[in-house]
């Protein structure tokens, strides 16, 4: 890297964008801190905005945008708001990769924003490529732009995948924790709570990532997240539930041999490849030592109890705008379920039927992906 390399964060008041401040702040001769962005929380942005001095901040909150304004009125800072903003600050000269940190569906529009500008993207929001990964895809190969993911499960087969791209892949196995209720059966998941689903055994994450991860949806939101990212079919990607959070995931050749990407569970070691690729930089993250975990252990995921990781591997297989119908309930569903308004299970159980009964379109354009999207969400507020 002869230059730094200018960084937009979209979401950098949440768990990813929180991380990846931190590690531009542990090279501050190889990044230029352009902008970053929250929805909503104004506090945590106005201190970022204070202590990393981007040229741009934007909270898409309109509402909080005064409160912002006044308190940056001193720094050499230029303060926006609202949705636009978010898309409009991704084309500016100065940013070299956009971090899309986004939450769900709000990550799509300004991500296809700045491919469109001729950013690289550096991806941590899945859901961009749920509902819409063929579009998404086809743009940034017409535009010549690279994708580099940050799941530690995607990023895990790209790391695999180097110097490999010649060679084609067999399959693929993303691994998962199992999250908090690993071996549980579906009577005792009916009275779960939602404290009980924030507390994931290995991981730190914001609280839909968290209840996502406790229902198989996230791992099955990355199934179809890895078919766009590695031009798979359906086939080709296997999971399988590894608690130790060691092994991040797997990639198996056509000739039978398998690479997997390991180490404790840090998502600083994600963003950090996805900003640095091709480069290694050193870091001081605790290494892992085998010693420590003397057995790593492997199980079948469990799609009958799990029912989102199934309804995934469904909508893959149908495609279209199955996907994206599925991801809109899901975001309602959680919303929910944190809400205290429908049971756990009942999150699969919107889901499900939200899938089956959208409209369906075999060959959507943006238009029809924003249509499904508003449509699913209506009809899953209407089951509760």
């Amino acid at each position: 890297m002869m230059q730094k390399k200018g960084v937009a964060i979209l979401g950098s008041t949440g768990s990813i964008g929180t991380q990846a401040l931190e590690v531009i702040r542990s090279y501050p001769d190889k990044f230029d801190l352009q902008a970053i962005t929250a929805q909503s929380n104004a506090k945590l942005l106005i201190e970022q905005a204070k202590q990393f001095q981007p040229n741009v901040v934007v909270i898409a909150d309109e509402a909080k945008y005064q409160e912002v304004k006044d308190a940056l009125f001193s720094e050499d800072i230029h303060v926006y708001a609202g949705s636009q903003a978010l898309c409009q600050v991704v084309e500016f000269h100065e940013v070299h990769v956009v971090l899309t940190a986004l939450v769900g569906y709000a990550g799509l529009r300004p991500t296809l924003a700045a491919i469109e500008a001729g950013k690289d993207i550096a991806l941590a929001n899945k859901e961009t490529l749920v509902v819409a990964g063929e579009l998404v895809t086809a743009r940034a190969r017409a535009k010549g732009i690279n994708i580099y993911p940050v799941d530690s499960e995607h990023s895990a087969i790209f790391q695999c995948l180097v110097g490999e791209f010649h060679n084609p892949l067999e399959k693929i196995y993303l691994t998962a924790s199992g999250g908090p209720f690993r071996g549980w059966k579906a009577d005792a998941l009916e009275s779960v709570t939602p404290a009980q689903a924030l507390k994931h055994p290995n991981w730190s994450m914001g609280a839909k990532i968290t209840i996502d991860s406790a229902s198989m949806m996230n791992k099955g939101l990355e199934v179809i997240e890895a078919k766009w990212l590695f031009g798979l079919k359906t086939e080709q990607i296997d999971t399988i539930i590894h608690p130790q959070s060691i092994v991040h995931s797997l990639v198996q050749f056509r000739d039978g041999s398998m690479k997997a990407q390991m180490g404790l569970p840090n998502m600083k070691l994600p963003i950090q490849f996805a900003l640095t690729y091709p480069e290694r930089f050193e870091t001081d993250f605790p290494r892992f030592n085998f010693l420590d975990y003397p057995q790593l252990t492997f199980e079948k995921a469990d799609t009958e109890t799990f029912r989102n990781l199934q309804l995934a591997y469904d909508a893959l297989e149908k495609s279209g705008t199955a996907a994206c119908a599925l991801n809109a309930a899901n975001e309602i569903s959680v919303q929910l379920f944190l809400e205290e308004k429908i049971r756990f299970l009942d999150i699969a159980r919107i889901n499900e039927k939200v899938m089956q009964e959208t409209p369906f379109i075999g060959s959507p354009g943006y238009e029809d992906y924003v249509e499904t999207d508003r449509i699913a969400r209506e009809f899953a507020l209407k089951l509760v």
